[in-house]
C-alpha cells in the first residue's frame, strides 16, 4: 500500500479548489486534477474514493479551517457590537486571504454538495453564534429576530462589499477595491441598523 505524502496532499486540495472555482463541478474531474498536479489517477485514490469524496472531504477540511479563523478571538459573551465587529474582522480577513476557497464556499452552497459539507459545518458554528445573538436580545442590545433576518442584516453587506472586491468592480461595473474604509462605514450602517 502506497503511504500519503503531506505535500502532494496539500497541492491536491488547493488545486482542486482552484479548478472548481475556474471550472464549476460539472467541468471538474479526477483525470484533469491528476494532470495538473502532475501525479497519477492512482495517486488520488489513496486520498479519496471518488470525485465526490474528493469534494466533500476537501470543502469540510477547508471549513473548519474557516470556521477556526472566524472565531479566533471571539467571545460570544462579549457586548453585541464588539462581537459583530470581530466577525467582521475575522470573516474579512479569511475572504482577502483566502479567495479561492472563499469563491469555492459560494459555489457549494448553491451545489448539490452543500447540504452534506454544511451539515458537518454548522453545528459549534451554529452553537456559538445562536449564544451571542440570544446574550444581545437578552442584554437588550438588538430586538428578536430569525436566524434569516439576522444573517441577512449582520453579514450579507459584508459578504456583497467581498464579492464586489473580487469582481473589481460594483453596481453598474464601477470599479471597485475594497477599503477599510468603506468596511467599517458599511459596518456601522448595519450596526445602527440592527442596534435597539
Amino acid at each position: 500500500m502506497r503511504t500519503r505524502n503531506t505535500d502532494k496532499e496539500l497541492l491536491v486540495k488547493q488545486q482542486a479548489m482552484e479548478m472548481l472555482v475556474a471550472d464549476g463541478f460539472e467541468g471538474f474531474s479526477v483525470n484533469k486534477l491528476a494532470k495538473v498536479c502532475g501525479i497519477s489517477v492512482a495517486t488520488l485514490y489513496i486520498y479519496y474514493k471518488d470525485k465526490d469524496d474528493l469534494i466533500i472531504k476537501i470543502a469540510i477540511e477547508e471549513g473548519k479551517r474557516m470556521t477556526g479563523v472566524v472565531f479566533k478571538d471571539f467571545d460570544p459573551d462579549t457586548s453585541f457590537a464588539r462581537g459583530l465587529r470581530k466577525q467582521w474582522e475575522n470573516r474579512f480577513a479569511w475572504m482577502m486571504q483566502n479567495p479561492t476557497a472563499s469563491l469555492f464556499f459560494e459555489q457549494l452552497r448553491s451545489s448539490s454538495y452543500g447540504d452534506k459539507v454544511f451539515k458537518c459545518m454548522t453545528g459549534d458554528f451554529k452553537d456559538i453564534m445562536d449564544k451571542f445573538c440570544k446574550n444581545a436580545v437578552r442584554n437588550g442590545e438588538i430586538n428578536k429576530m430569525s436566524l434569516e433576518a439576522f444573517w441577512a442584516t449582520a453579514f450579507a453587506p459584508l459578504y456583497t462589499l467581498v464579492r464586489f472586491h473580487n469582481e473589481g468592480r460594483s453596481i453598474g461595473g464601477k470599479p471597485f477595491t475594497m477599503s477599510q474604509k468603506v468596511l467599517w462605514e458599511t459596518f456601522d450602517i448595519v450596526i445602527k441598523g440592527l442596534a435597539k
